[in-house]
């Protein structure tokens, strides 16, 4: 890792200063909403309904997490495993494993297709238990999982009939997992994005991972043998993921993998901050002065979900977007975000 981030200080001393400070300007002055697995607040995550929906509620960016089939197809779920959002224990009970869980890789596209997707549940004494009760009852109308070109398709499509550019924003899920099983996924994504004309960083995508190891082999390997340039997103839930990029220069290290960062939002406004004392981390100062974005996830307003130290969802939003002074935001909510930002 060392040889290659001072090889980019080498190579890039001359125009580095400028960049940082352009993209800086930029990360500071544009504000985007990124829809969170779609308009998930609404429909169940990740079907082809609820990003139908994020697209007509004015989200720039909408998010794809990306898994691999059995035979090599590219799906959008979140999880690695199928039994949260699917009814894949009815519809195929004895292909489960011996941790309890059924794992999209071990089907086949033609049997995904055969589950119906529902709002995300937990198993207790026996039943399902809605995880966030408010949102679409889980017994209500019929949605599927889909494929990723599917959905690049749907969002191109809707993008040429309505005269919008509404980005996409798909992340890597468990990259290792799929490696292990011999799987190379990312390959796989990046040449899907390049068939569908995602090709340069001037292209409406972001392409993330919560694993470095991963970011760092699509930006040195993946990306030059396919002849593409992205931008890419290093996810970060807590410090402990990795302590190496919290340090003094831990921004200007990863600033040479990485174009943005997607932390938890409570490294950018502790969680132990209270309405009289809010409690702002260094973080988004750092990868702004690395040149880079900052995109926190997730913003959500129902019931819990908002931090005891901001009096609304719409509060939450003011204290990420100008006090912290993040550039976008992953949220389940993308049209009270979009309404937040018309009337700031």
């Amino acid at each position: 890792m060392y040889s290659t981030y001072f090889r980019y200080i080498a190579t890039k001393a001359i125009g580095v200063l400028l960049m940082a400070a352009t993209l800086s300007t930029q990360a500071q002055s544009q504000k985007i909403v990124i829809a969170h697995r779609g308009a998930s607040g609404y429909l169940p995550e990740h079907t082809l309904q609820a990003k139908v929906m994020a697209f007509a509620m004015g989200a720039d960016y909408i998010e794809q997490d990306v898994v691999m089939t059995k035979d090599d197809h590219l799906i959008v779920l979140h999880d690695i495993t199928l039994d949260r959002t699917t009814n894949v224990a009815e519809r195929f009970p004895e292909r489960v494993r011996d941790d309890g869980r059924y794992y999209a890789i071990d089907f086949t596209l033609e049997e995904i297709r055969q589950l119906q997707a529902s709002e995300g549940f937990s198993i207790e004494n026996g039943e399902k238990l809605q995880s966030y009760a408010n949102r679409f009852p889980m017994a209500e109308s019929t949605f599927s999982v889909p494929t990723l070109a599917e959905e690049i398709e749907l969002i191109q499509g809707m993008n040429q009939s309505t005269g919008k550019n509404v980005g996409i924003y798909p992340e890597i899920k468990n990259p290792e997992f799929h490696r292990q099983a011999g799987k190379d996924i990312s390959t796989a994504v990046v040449r899907m994005l390049g068939a569908y004309g995602y090709r340069t960083k001037q292209d409406k995508v972001f392409l993330q991972t919560f694993s470095f190891e991963e970011l760092k082999i699509i930006f040195e390997e993946i990306l030059p043998a396919e002849g593409i340039d992205l931008n890419l997103v290093q996810l970060i839930d807590g410090i402990s993921s990795y302590p190496w990029m919290f340090e003094q220069n831990g921004m200007d290290r990863l600033s040479a993998f990485a174009d943005g960062v997607g932390p938890n939002k409570g490294l950018v406004i502790s969680r132990d901050s209270q309405k009289t004392r809010i409690q702002v981390s260094d973080l988004v100062e750092r990868a702004h002065v690395a040149g880079m974005q900052v995109h926190p996830y997730t913003y959500r307003l129902d019931p819990g979900q908002v931090p005891a130290y901001a009096g609304s969802f719409e509060e939450l939003l003011e204290l990420h977007y100008f006090r912290a002074n993040v550039d976008g935001v992953f949220t389940d909510f993308p049209d009270r975000t979009v309404e937040f930002l018309r009337s700031r």
